[in-house]
Protein backbone atom coordinates (compact mmCIF):
# COMPACT_ATOMS: atom_id res chain seq x y z
CA UNK A 1 0.00 0.00 0.00
CA UNK A 2 1.36 3.41 -0.98
CA UNK A 3 1.89 5.80 1.88
CA UNK A 4 0.53 9.32 1.52
CA UNK A 5 3.00 12.03 0.61
CA UNK A 6 4.31 14.14 3.42
CA UNK A 7 4.60 17.88 2.89
CA UNK A 8 7.32 19.87 4.62
CA UNK A 9 7.47 23.65 4.41
CA UNK A 10 11.03 25.07 4.32
CA UNK A 11 11.59 28.76 4.95
CA UNK A 12 14.96 30.47 4.64
CA UNK A 13 16.54 33.82 3.80
CA UNK A 14 18.28 34.45 0.49
CA UNK A 15 20.19 37.47 -0.76
CA UNK A 16 17.08 38.94 -2.34
CA UNK A 17 14.82 38.39 0.66
CA UNK A 18 12.63 35.72 2.20
CA UNK A 19 11.67 32.72 0.04
CA UNK A 20 9.48 29.71 0.71
CA UNK A 21 9.76 26.32 -0.92
CA UNK A 22 7.50 23.27 -0.44
CA UNK A 23 9.25 19.92 -0.66
CA UNK A 24 7.16 16.82 -1.40
CA UNK A 25 8.48 13.35 -0.76
CA UNK A 26 6.49 10.16 -1.20
CA UNK A 27 6.67 6.96 0.88
CA UNK A 28 8.62 8.49 3.73
CA UNK A 29 7.93 11.10 6.36
CA UNK A 30 10.07 14.21 6.21
CA UNK A 31 10.35 16.37 9.26
CA UNK A 32 11.79 19.87 9.04
CA UNK A 33 14.85 18.84 11.05
CA UNK A 34 15.55 15.58 9.20
CA UNK A 35 18.84 15.07 7.39
CA UNK A 36 17.01 14.98 4.07
CA UNK A 37 15.40 18.37 4.58
CA UNK A 38 18.62 19.88 5.82
CA UNK A 39 20.43 18.85 2.63
CA UNK A 40 17.57 20.10 0.45
CA UNK A 41 17.50 23.40 2.33
CA UNK A 42 21.26 23.86 1.82
CA UNK A 43 21.09 23.05 -1.90
CA UNK A 44 18.22 25.47 -2.45
CA UNK A 45 19.93 28.26 -0.56
CA UNK A 46 23.12 27.89 -2.65
CA UNK A 47 21.15 27.69 -5.89
CA UNK A 48 19.05 30.77 -5.15
CA UNK A 49 22.10 32.72 -4.04
CA UNK A 50 23.80 31.99 -7.34
CA UNK A 51 20.69 32.92 -9.32
CA UNK A 52 20.01 36.15 -7.46
CA UNK A 53 23.61 37.36 -7.21
CA UNK A 54 25.30 37.04 -10.57
CA UNK A 55 28.96 38.16 -10.82
CA UNK A 56 27.87 41.52 -12.19
CA UNK A 57 24.45 42.29 -10.71
CA UNK A 58 23.73 43.06 -7.10
CA UNK A 59 21.02 45.33 -5.73
CA UNK A 60 20.74 47.40 -8.89
CA UNK A 61 24.49 47.82 -9.25
CA UNK A 62 26.56 46.32 -12.07
CA UNK A 63 29.98 45.09 -11.04
CA UNK A 64 33.02 45.52 -13.27
CA UNK A 65 36.64 46.58 -13.57
CA UNK A 66 38.50 49.61 -14.91
CA UNK A 67 40.81 49.44 -17.92
CA UNK A 68 42.90 52.09 -19.69
CA UNK A 69 41.76 53.06 -23.17
CA UNK A 70 45.36 53.03 -24.45
CA UNK A 71 47.22 49.92 -23.28
CA UNK A 72 49.79 48.42 -25.69
CA UNK A 73 52.62 45.90 -25.60
CA UNK A 74 55.47 46.92 -27.90
CA UNK A 75 57.94 44.65 -29.65
CA UNK A 76 60.62 44.94 -32.31
CA UNK A 77 60.15 43.36 -35.75
CA UNK A 78 63.80 42.25 -35.90
CA UNK A 79 66.12 40.46 -33.44
CA UNK A 80 69.22 42.10 -32.02
CA UNK A 81 71.24 43.28 -29.04
CA UNK A 82 70.01 46.24 -26.99
CA UNK A 83 72.53 49.04 -27.51
CA UNK A 84 70.89 51.94 -25.69
CA UNK A 85 67.85 52.69 -23.55
CA UNK A 86 66.40 56.20 -23.46
CA UNK A 87 63.51 55.73 -21.01
CA UNK A 88 62.65 53.63 -17.97
CA UNK A 89 59.58 52.37 -16.13
CA UNK A 90 57.44 55.24 -14.89
CA UNK A 91 58.67 57.70 -17.51
CA UNK A 92 56.20 59.61 -19.66
CA UNK A 93 56.62 58.98 -23.37
CA UNK A 94 55.44 61.01 -26.35
CA UNK A 95 54.20 59.88 -29.75
CA UNK A 96 57.06 58.66 -31.99
CA UNK A 97 59.60 59.07 -29.20
CA UNK A 98 62.43 56.50 -29.30
CA UNK A 99 62.40 54.21 -26.28
CA UNK A 100 65.34 51.93 -27.04
CA UNK A 101 67.72 51.06 -29.88
CA UNK A 102 69.29 47.82 -31.03
CA UNK A 103 72.87 47.58 -32.24
CA UNK A 104 72.62 49.02 -35.77
CA UNK A 105 76.16 49.69 -36.95
CA UNK A 106 75.83 47.42 -40.00
CA UNK A 107 72.50 48.99 -40.96
CA UNK A 108 73.98 52.49 -40.69
CA UNK A 109 76.87 51.53 -42.99
CA UNK A 110 74.42 50.03 -45.47
CA UNK A 111 72.42 53.26 -45.50
CA UNK A 112 75.59 55.25 -46.21
CA UNK A 113 76.57 52.87 -49.01
CA UNK A 114 73.15 53.00 -50.62
CA UNK A 115 73.16 56.79 -50.39
CA UNK A 116 76.43 56.98 -52.32
CA UNK A 117 75.09 54.64 -54.98
CA UNK A 118 71.89 56.69 -55.19
CA UNK A 119 73.74 59.96 -55.63
CA UNK A 120 75.94 58.42 -58.34
CA UNK A 121 73.00 56.96 -60.26
CA UNK A 122 71.07 60.21 -60.01
CA UNK A 123 73.99 62.22 -61.34
CA UNK A 124 74.53 59.74 -64.18
CA UNK A 125 70.85 59.83 -65.14
CA UNK A 126 70.62 63.63 -65.07
CA UNK A 127 73.77 64.08 -67.18
CA UNK A 128 72.55 61.52 -69.72
CA UNK A 129 69.19 63.26 -69.92
CA UNK A 130 70.89 66.61 -70.55
CA UNK A 131 72.95 65.17 -73.39
CA UNK A 132 69.88 63.45 -74.87
CA UNK A 133 67.90 66.69 -74.83
CA UNK A 134 70.69 68.59 -76.62
CA UNK A 135 71.27 66.15 -79.43
CA UNK A 136 71.19 62.60 -80.68
CA UNK A 137 74.53 61.40 -79.29
CA UNK A 138 72.69 59.34 -76.63
CA UNK A 139 69.97 56.88 -77.57
CA UNK A 140 66.59 56.86 -75.93
CA UNK A 141 67.11 53.28 -74.75
CA UNK A 142 70.27 54.30 -72.91
CA UNK A 143 68.44 57.17 -71.25
CA UNK A 144 65.67 54.86 -70.11
CA UNK A 145 68.23 52.42 -68.70
CA UNK A 146 69.92 55.19 -66.71
CA UNK A 147 66.51 56.26 -65.38
CA UNK A 148 65.65 52.69 -64.36
CA UNK A 149 69.01 52.31 -62.58
CA UNK A 150 68.32 55.49 -60.66
CA UNK A 151 64.85 54.31 -59.59
CA UNK A 152 66.27 50.98 -58.43
CA UNK A 153 68.88 52.86 -56.37
CA UNK A 154 66.10 54.93 -54.77
CA UNK A 155 64.21 51.78 -53.78
CA UNK A 156 67.36 50.13 -52.38
CA UNK A 157 68.20 53.25 -50.36
CA UNK A 158 64.69 53.44 -48.90
CA UNK A 159 64.88 49.74 -48.03
CA UNK A 160 68.13 50.30 -46.14
CA UNK A 161 66.61 53.26 -44.27
CA UNK A 162 63.61 51.12 -43.30
CA UNK A 163 65.86 48.32 -42.04
CA UNK A 164 67.63 50.88 -39.84
CA UNK A 165 64.34 52.32 -38.59
CA UNK A 166 63.14 48.87 -37.53
CA UNK A 167 65.96 48.69 -35.00
CA UNK A 168 64.47 51.59 -33.06
CA UNK A 169 61.52 51.02 -30.74
CA UNK A 170 59.22 54.07 -30.84
CA UNK A 171 56.03 54.83 -28.97
CA UNK A 172 52.79 54.85 -30.99
CA UNK A 173 51.17 57.30 -28.57
CA UNK A 174 51.39 59.33 -25.39
CA UNK A 175 51.48 57.39 -22.14
CA UNK A 176 53.50 56.08 -19.23
CA UNK A 177 55.86 53.11 -19.39
CA UNK A 178 54.31 50.51 -17.10
CA UNK A 179 56.66 47.61 -17.86
CA UNK A 180 60.18 47.49 -19.27
CA UNK A 181 61.91 44.14 -19.68
CA UNK A 182 65.29 44.38 -21.50
CA UNK A 183 68.61 45.77 -20.32
CA UNK A 184 71.56 47.07 -22.29
CA UNK A 185 73.53 44.17 -23.74
CA UNK A 186 70.64 41.72 -23.67
CA UNK A 187 69.28 40.12 -26.81
CA UNK A 188 65.74 40.66 -28.05
CA UNK A 189 63.81 38.24 -30.22
CA UNK A 190 61.62 39.47 -33.04
CA UNK A 191 58.03 40.24 -31.97
CA UNK A 192 58.80 39.55 -28.31
CA UNK A 193 56.93 42.04 -26.07
CA UNK A 194 59.49 44.23 -24.32
CA UNK A 195 57.66 47.41 -23.26
CA UNK A 196 54.14 48.15 -22.05
CA UNK A 197 52.72 51.66 -22.36
CA UNK A 198 49.45 52.83 -20.82
CA UNK A 199 47.61 56.13 -20.89
CA UNK A 200 45.35 56.40 -17.86
CA UNK A 201 43.92 59.82 -18.70
CA UNK A 202 40.93 58.07 -20.28
CA UNK A 203 39.61 54.75 -19.02
CA UNK A 204 36.89 52.22 -19.59
CA UNK A 205 34.70 50.65 -16.96
CA UNK A 206 33.99 47.17 -18.30
CA UNK A 207 31.05 45.16 -17.00
CA UNK A 208 29.42 41.91 -18.10
CA UNK A 209 25.71 42.05 -17.46
CA UNK A 210 22.71 39.86 -18.12
CA UNK A 211 21.18 40.38 -21.55
CA UNK A 212 17.82 41.35 -20.02
CA UNK A 213 19.52 44.19 -18.16
CA UNK A 214 21.82 45.28 -20.99
CA UNK A 215 18.74 45.81 -23.18
CA UNK A 216 18.03 48.96 -21.16
CA UNK A 217 21.42 50.50 -22.03
CA UNK A 218 22.05 52.70 -25.06
CA UNK A 219 25.30 53.93 -26.60
CA UNK A 220 25.82 57.52 -25.46
CA UNK A 221 23.78 57.05 -22.28
CA UNK A 222 25.20 58.83 -19.23
CA UNK A 223 26.16 56.60 -16.32
CA UNK A 224 27.46 57.03 -12.80
CA UNK A 225 30.33 54.76 -11.79
CA UNK A 226 31.51 54.04 -8.27
CA UNK A 227 35.12 52.89 -7.95
CA UNK A 228 36.51 51.22 -4.84
CA UNK A 229 40.09 52.00 -3.85
CA UNK A 230 42.07 51.63 -0.66
CA UNK A 231 40.81 54.93 0.75
CA UNK A 232 37.12 54.48 0.04
CA UNK A 233 34.71 54.88 -2.85
CA UNK A 234 35.03 57.38 -5.67
CA UNK A 235 32.07 58.35 -7.83
CA UNK A 236 32.66 59.50 -11.39
CA UNK A 237 30.47 60.17 -14.42
CA UNK A 238 30.86 58.47 -17.78
CA UNK A 239 28.95 57.43 -20.88
CA UNK A 240 28.27 54.10 -22.54
CA UNK A 241 30.47 53.76 -25.64
CA UNK A 242 30.17 50.07 -26.42
CA UNK A 243 27.56 47.35 -26.08
CA UNK A 244 28.64 43.97 -27.36
CA UNK A 245 26.51 42.79 -30.29
CA UNK A 246 26.67 39.21 -28.98
CA UNK A 247 25.76 37.47 -25.74
CA UNK A 248 28.11 34.87 -24.30
CA UNK A 249 26.35 31.54 -24.79
CA UNK A 250 27.86 29.91 -21.70
CA UNK A 251 27.12 32.65 -19.17
CA UNK A 252 24.31 34.62 -20.82
CA UNK A 253 26.23 37.85 -20.17
CA UNK A 254 26.85 40.79 -22.48
CA UNK A 255 29.83 43.16 -22.31
CA UNK A 256 29.35 46.90 -22.00
CA UNK A 257 31.96 49.67 -21.74
CA UNK A 258 31.56 53.01 -20.00
CA UNK A 259 34.11 55.67 -20.93
CA UNK A 260 35.19 58.19 -18.30
CA UNK A 261 37.84 60.88 -18.07
CA UNK A 262 40.69 60.48 -15.60
CA UNK A 263 42.95 63.51 -16.23
CA UNK A 264 44.63 63.49 -12.82
CA UNK A 265 45.14 59.73 -12.78
CA UNK A 266 43.23 59.35 -9.54
CA UNK A 267 41.51 56.20 -10.76
CA UNK A 268 44.06 53.44 -11.24
CA UNK A 269 43.18 50.93 -13.96
CA UNK A 270 42.50 47.49 -12.55
CA UNK A 271 40.36 48.70 -9.67
CA UNK A 272 36.91 47.17 -9.36
CA UNK A 273 33.66 49.05 -8.98
CA UNK A 274 30.06 49.19 -10.08
CA UNK A 275 27.73 51.08 -12.39
CA UNK A 276 25.05 52.94 -10.47
CA UNK A 277 21.67 52.40 -12.05
CA UNK A 278 19.63 54.16 -9.40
Amino acid sequence: MTKPSTETKLTFETFSGSSEWRIFRAHAPCGPDSLYCRVVRLVLMVSLTILTTTPTVAAGRLMGITEPVFDVLLSLPVPGIVASIHLREGDTVKTNQVILELDSRLEELEVDRRKLVLDNRKSDWESTRTVFEKGNSVSRDELLKKEADYKVAVAEYETAVEQLRRRHLVSPGVGVIAEFKPHVGESCSAYEPVVRIVDIRRCYFVSNVESQISASFKVGQKMGVEIEDGEGKIRIDGSVVFISPVVDSSSGLQKIKVLFENPDGKIRPGLSGRILTE
